[in-house]
């Protein structure tokens, strides 16, 4: 059974002022994928994903999430396509004046008509799924990075996105707390079924739980290549994708 578009990007031109980073650039999303947005620095991995998220419009073209276009349809429906998305930002982006627990149930209680003991409920549950089971009280200054990472995708969780956008999630993360966070990002798309964009230039992670991606040339700004990363791995469509992707080719083939 073919799996139906979650995100369609259509005849997208992406950049600032009078400076374009992408030109008319055209990519699909399936339900269910850990889709892969990749390029060297300065090609506009992280402009991509700030025009999915809705935080940059684009300068020509549209988006259309859950067949929604994000440019032009009622601003109500545009909202529900936003709240049943999440975020995981680089930082993890926690309120230092939260606790962890306060940080999840924040959105719960912006966006949701679930009572105090319910969201707190919700809270832990959700702590306790990407691993921070007892961790409710624990404020962000109290736990380390790869936790702050964790407790960041459990506040993304919170409103049971079908859509979580990551960006750079392996940053600043040691490689056993970037290799724990790849396994929890897998673990999450095959239990949920959630479909999840990643901006990273790590290419463990590529290779680890990318099923799907894109090749942005900063030069050409253009799509160069598209497709499973592995495969990319494999049969390179260009020199530049093969010279990005080889330095990566022994956690490629392990």
């Amino acid at each position: 059974m073919s799996k139906q578009a979650m995100i369609e990007a259509k005849n997208l031109t992406i950049g600032y002022g009078d400076f374009d980073l992408l030109k008319n650039t055209n990519y699909v999303v399936n339900e269910s994928d850990i889709f892969i947005i990749m390029g060297s620095s300065g090609c506009g991995k992280s402009s991509m994903l700030r025009v999915l998220t809705g935080l940059l419009p684009p300068k020509e073209g549209k988006v259309i999430i859950d067949g929604v276009d994000m440019q032009n349809a009622p601003t109500k429906q545009i909202q529900k396509i936003r709240e049943k998305s999440g975020i995981l930002y680089q930082s993890g982006a926690l309120f230092s004046s939260m606790t962890l627990a306060e940080n999840i149930a924040l959105p719960l209680e912006q966006y949701s008509d679930y009572s105090p003991a319910t969201i707190k409920e919700l809270a832990s549950l959700k702590l306790a799924l990407v691993g921070l089971k007892g961790f409710d009280n624990f404020y962000p200054s109290e736990i380390s990075g790869g936790m702050k990472k964790r407790a960041g995708l459990a506040r993304a969780l919170a409103l049971d996105p079908k859509i979580l956008y990551f960006d750079e999630p392996s940053a600043g993360l040691d490689p056993i707390s970037s290799r724990n966070l790849d396994d929890l990002i897998i673990e999450i798309n095959q239990s949920l079924g959630t479909t999840i964009v990643v901006v990273t230039h790590e290419l463990a992670s590529i290779f680890a739980i990318g099923n799907n991606s894109i090749f942005l040339n900063g030069a050409t700004k253009s799509i160069t290549a598209r497709g499973d990363p592995k495969e990319l791995l494999k049969n390179p469509p260009n020199q530049e994708v093969y010279e990005f992707l080889t330095r990566g080719e022994k956690n490629a083939t392990k």
